[in-house]
């Protein structure tokens, strides 16, 4: 099973997008186990500060570094009853991280335990960046008003990759992203007109042969027109 920490200052954002779909199956099934933090537990101080003007000046606030290490602290030392060290990675959920994957999504499905930091303000203290985790990811070349989304996003692309969440496993084998340059070849239900659009006659033929030769010409112009960036 795989374990999952989120840490936000932000917890009730969470509530309502794990409960529903694929998501609440693999965890009835006892295939992923989701818990939230509040980050203000592990705050500093009567107020549980956990931000703070960067020095050198700067417009806006900065999360501190000793809120994070307690709460990761306190997450790995817990939880794992086993002869071996859990495969455990701890990742910062930052614009400036490297782009998220499906290849990095299906490694990060097959470790024991992922804990995802959401960040707020203007930033981290570099500190975290330097000592504290392991990864840095972003979703996209843009910027948030803080990593919940972002590590919903992670979230429910790792888990849809555990063996059996998804009971047809050719589901997850051919999609777009699973061979990184090329997207999804465009697919058709009933009817088979509607209005003055078609199906492709193809598709109704009955020869595999035919169809899979379709489908690769298909994806290669489909990638062609919406993402060239990825063709080698």
């Amino acid at each position: 099973m795989l374990k999952i920490d989120i840490i936000s200052l932000f917890p009730k954002m969470f509530d309502g997008p794990f409960d529903d779909s694929l998501m609440a199956r693999a965890k009835k099934k006892k295939l992923v186990k989701i818990n939230i933090h509040d980050l203000r537990s592990f705050g500093l101080g009567f107020r549980k500060t956990i931000d703070d003007r960067p020095y050198g000046g700067g417009v806006g606030m900065i999360m501190m570094v000793e809120p994070i290490e307690k709460a990761i602290k306190k997450l790995t030392k817990r939880g794992f009853l086993s002869f071996r060290k859990p495969k455990r990675k701890v990742i910062l959920l930052t614009p400036r991280g490297k782009k998220f994957t499906q290849a990095m999504a299906m490694e990060l499905s097959q470790i024991d335990h992922l804990i995802l930091i959401s960040g707020r303000y203007e930033g981290f203290d570099e500190r975290i960046h330097e000592y504290l985790i392991d990864e840095e990811l972003s979703i996209g070349d843009y910027v948030m008003m803080g990593g919940e989304l972002p590590a919903m996003v992670v979230t429910e692309t790792v888990v849809r990759l555990i063996p059996h969440v998804i009971e047809k496993e050719d589901a997850t084998r051919y999609e777009s992203f699973s061979n990184p340059e090329l997207l999804e070849a465009a697919q058709y239900t009933r009817p088979v007109k509607y209005r003055d659009w078609e199906v492709p006659p193809v598709l109704l033929s009955g020869d595999r042969k035919r169809i899979e030769e379709w489908k690769v010409i298909e994806s290669q112009k489909t990638t062609e027109k919406n993402r060239p960036d990825l063709i080698k």
